[in-house]
């Protein structure tokens, strides 16, 4: 914690002297940061055996921390360069395994680190984005979109092309949702923050390289993204073997429309993955059920569905469906082939608490018939493993309150009762209790 204390002194020492933009006011330089800290805890629950990767039955307490500074600067006309540093800390419950809708989204970015005091403020890892932003305008009609973390306060044509390219999340620009889609202030489970059934291009802490391109349009956009995937399972190691085209493409449409004059978005993704990934079938047909020792470039692919739609101003809903062809192995983000989940969000405006935030939201998870048969047959992934299996679907739901506090702080309470984790039916139900604080600016 002392090093993590020493980078937010920093970051409120710039804060303190930074001339942040007004509204309305075009920047060239912005500063923002942010400052998570999530305990989490369950306790005991039936499991009458474990395996390799199960959620330990006798009850844990554990704790992730992450924190980041987002430096944005303005290069020429419509470029725009975006550098993140970020420094993490902690793990996930019995190390971030043993349930594939993990109740903790922060725990995919935390890890003990062991490097040095240098290594670890300056070394490539510790950079969560480094990217360009270049955008094209295509109309004389503007929209202001005001300073945060990765914009720059400006005018920008309601009509444009956005090119991204560099180190970035494929998360940030494909299946968005306002209502659930950042486990810092929303959410917390992996189900409910992105499509769980989207194997999405990642190292182990969520970033990859990549390139984007998004053609937006009053009335739809269309977005499509290409980015390099990790080395092994859930690897820190971007794969860079170029001859043998280990890429993970996304394409995604994106249809605003209105509902008695209440606002609303449909999101269609499809993606497709290469990578040097096991087969189940072949796994299961080997004599130790070791998915690692059929692995070969294949392809992976899915699609998914995502909505949201304001009820009343302070009330609004959302929804995701995702299923991906559950033939190779998951590869760097959980191990779900199909998955839906459905949820409200609810502002506290009639309690006068305008600034709060109450979410109620439920899934269900599931598997393809033969991961499913490798799982019984005693195989492991790097989520989810308990030696044998009595198949169910995983199913979920979680309840936050938000409490916003002054000058950016925030206090989340938040509940998450998981039935079958790992799609086990011998273990659980598991009560997973968290508490988060919030902070930036």
């Amino acid at each position: 914690m002392r090093r993590i204390n020493l980078f937010y002194a920093i970051s409120l020492l710039f804060s303190s002297t930074w001339a942040f933009a007004d509204p309305g006011v075009r920047e060239d330089w912005s500063l923002h940061y942010q400052l998570t800290a999530i305990g989490q805890g369950d306790p005991e629950f039936h499991s009458p055996y474990r395996g390799p990767l199960s959620l330990s039955p006798d009850g844990e307490i554990r704790e992730t921390v992450s924190t980041t500074l987002f430096l944005g600067r303005r290069l020429w006309q419509g470029g725009e360069l975006y550098i993140d540093p970020e420094i993490t800390q902690g793990k996930g419950l019995s190390n971030s395994q043993g349930i594939a809708g993990f109740p903790n989204g922060e725990a995919t970015h935390a890890g003990l680190m062991q490097s040095s005091l240098l290594q670890r403020y300056f070394i490539w890892n510790n950079i969560a984005r480094a990217y360009l932003r270049q955008t094209f305008n295509l109309s004389d009609t503007y929209e202001h979109v005001d300073s945060g973390q990765n914009q720059l306060a400006q005018d920008q044509a309601t009509s444009r092309i956005v090119v991204r390219a560099g180190k970035l999340s494929a998360v940030d620009i494909f299946d968005n949702n306002q209502y659930s889609n950042d486990p810092r202030t929303q959410f917390l489970n992996w189900a409910l923050i992105t499509n769980g059934a989207w194997d999405y291009p990642a190292d182990a802490k969520g970033y990859t390289n990549g390139l984007t391109l998004e053609y937006i349009q009053p009335s739809y956009a269309i977005k499509w993204g290409s980015f390099m995937e990790p080395k092994a399972a859930n690897s820190a190691h971007l794969d860079s073997h170029w001859s043998q085209g280990p890429i993970g493409e996304a394409i995604e449409l994106e249809k605003p429309y209105t509902v008695y004059n209440h606002p609303g978005k449909v999101r269609l993704l499809a993606f497709a993955n290469h990578a040097h990934m096991g087969k189940y079938k072949e796994a299961i047909n080997s004599s130790n059920v070791d998915i690692t020792e059929s692995r070969k470039y294949r392809f992976k692919y899915g699609v998914g569905l995502n909505m949201e739609q304001e009820i009343t101003q302070d009330l609004g809903a959302f929804m995701r469906l995702g299923w991906n062809d559950g033939k190779t192995e998951t590869w760097a983000f959980t191990e779900i082939d199909k998955t839906a989940s459905l949820g409200l969000s609810l502002k506290g405006t009639s309690w006068s608490r305008g600034d709060d935030t109450v979410g109620l939201a439920g899934f269900i998870n599931g598997l393809s018939s033969v991961h499913r048969k490798y799982l019984q047959d005693g195989g492991v992934g790097f989520i989810v493993g308990d030696g044998r299996l009595n198949y169910n679907y995983e199913k979920g739901s979680e309840i936050y309150y938000d409490y916003h506090l002054p000058k950016g702080f925030s206090i989340t309470f938040d509940y998450q009762l998981i039935f079958d984790p790992g799609y086990n039916a011998d273990r659980g139900p598991v009560s997973v209790f968290s508490g988060r604080i919030h902070y930036e600016f």
